[in-house]
């Protein structure tokens, strides 16, 4: 069925839920005692800014849970209310952070295994009720599912639909979506269930090199063995770049975004002529604004006199990876943590350097008055960050102590 054939059919079942089910106010309550920080509410009231022994922290400006992972969260709870005693699925992760995922499993919500790198959805049986995450699903999940009678609650953020819109536009119109993102990342994943043909790039490297084949040609079977697994069935670059729209996965680097788009744009151009840029080339703006704030907020947050950096969030998160980017690409020493637990006794932190494994750094606070700066992915409640900020507290107060 066409993509867009099924979203209609889909948006008319009473099977299917795009918004909560009346329980708002019992949601907010739960989700503030559980999330939200009365010392980060402090920090923000005083400049972002709080000193406490021998420790400055440093908040940037903007940072955390966004509003469309918070939508997201709240619907979850909102269908376990709604459903109390049915069986409760989530295609994924409900958003990139352990702390909220482990919640959910309390709340007895099942998260569909994988099972040799896919998903089984062999447990799931008519009747039962399946969340589809903040990043959404694919098409072929939610036909799935839809075929085998179950109800969806699709938590789907707002942003990403539009990203899904972009590429059906670009399908209608014959233009292949150049998508900016990580190939097996499960929102480009489903951006790519909407689009007709398709091409991933990750970074502006790969963007100058379809961009460069574009205008001179090159050897076609190099270009198919570097996008094995990053384009559609049956994609040619002799024959489907000819014209092209671009659309990008919601949480990467802005700047790159705006670049990889610029570059394509002045690619057209010089393959085809100012006069005939529009039969060849298309642009919608879908950066996420709760991603470009962080990221805004971050770059911001590296100007200051820091000592170091704490960035806080899931380590399976692109939007706090590329947090973590914007500090190392200025020199900052900084530690990926995805939760306070990484921080332990004797001034010791389990992290993850950008494109590592995991490691433990010890020791990792520098001795005097040191100045932290502090920031956190979309997916990181309050409550997660202020734990990071006391265990940091603690630390400098027992070195002193000793």
């Amino acid at each position: 069925m066409d993509t867009r054939a099924f979203k209609r059919l889909l948006n008319h079942s009473e099977h299917y839920h795009r918004k909560g089910f009346g329980y708002d106010q019992a949601v907010a309550g739960q989700m503030q005692t559980e999330y939200q920080s009365s010392l980060i509410q402090q920090i923000r009231e005083n400049g972002y800014r709080l000193t406490r022994g021998t420790v400055t922290i440093h908040l940037a400006e903007a940072f955390g849970f966004c509003w469309g992972v918070e939508r997201a969260v709240a619907m979850a709870y909102e269908t376990r209310q709604h459903f109390p005693q049915e069986k409760l699925w989530i295609t994924n992760e409900i958003i990139h952070n352990p702390s909220v995922n482990q919640r959910l499993r309390e709340m007895e919500v099942a998260f569909i295994p994988v099972v040799e790198g896919k998903k089984d959805f062999s447990a799931v049986q008519s009747g039962d009720v399946v969340i589809l995450p903040a990043f959404g699903a694919s098409v072929q999940e939610m036909q799935l599912l839809s075929d085998r009678g179950c109800t969806i609650v699709d938590t789907t953020c707002p942003w990403v639909s539009k990203v899904w819109n972009t590429v059906e536009k670009h399908k209608k119109g014959n233009y292949t979506s150049i998508i900016h993102g990580k190939y097996n990342h499960e929102e480009t994943v489903a951006t790519s269930s909407f689009a007709g043909t398709y091409l991933i790039v990750l970074n502006l490297e790969q963007a100058e090199y379809v961009a460069d084949y574009i205008l001179r040609g090159g050897d076609k079977s190099e270009f198919m063995a570097k996008f094995h697994k990053a384009h559609s069935e049956g994609f040619d670059p002799d024959r489907d770049l000819v014209q092209i729209g671009i659309a990008n996965q919601t949480t990467m680097l802005k700047g790159e975004t705006e670049q990889i788009g610029k570059l394509f744009e002045r690619t057209m151009m010089r393959k085809y002529g100012p006069d005939r840029l529009n039969q060849h080339f298309l642009s919608f703006n879908t950066i996420c604004d709760a991603t470009q704030e962080r990221q805004d907020a971050m770059f911001d947050l590296v100007q200051m006199p820091l000592d170091l950096m704490v960035v806080v969030g899931g380590y399976n998160s692109s939007n706090t990876t590329h947090l973590q980017e914007i500090a190392i690409e200025r020199g900052f020493a900084s530690y990926h943590i995805d939760s306070p637990d990484c921080i332990g006794v004797g001034n010791r932190v389990e992290h993850k350097p950008l494109g590592q494994d995991l490691t433990v750094t010890e020791p990792w606070l520098p001795a005097g008055h040191i100045t932290v700066g502090i920031t956190s992915g979309a997916s990181t409640p309050d409550k997660i960050v202020e734990e990071v900020i006391e265990k940091i507290f603690e630390i400098k107060a027992l070195v002193l102590a000793n």
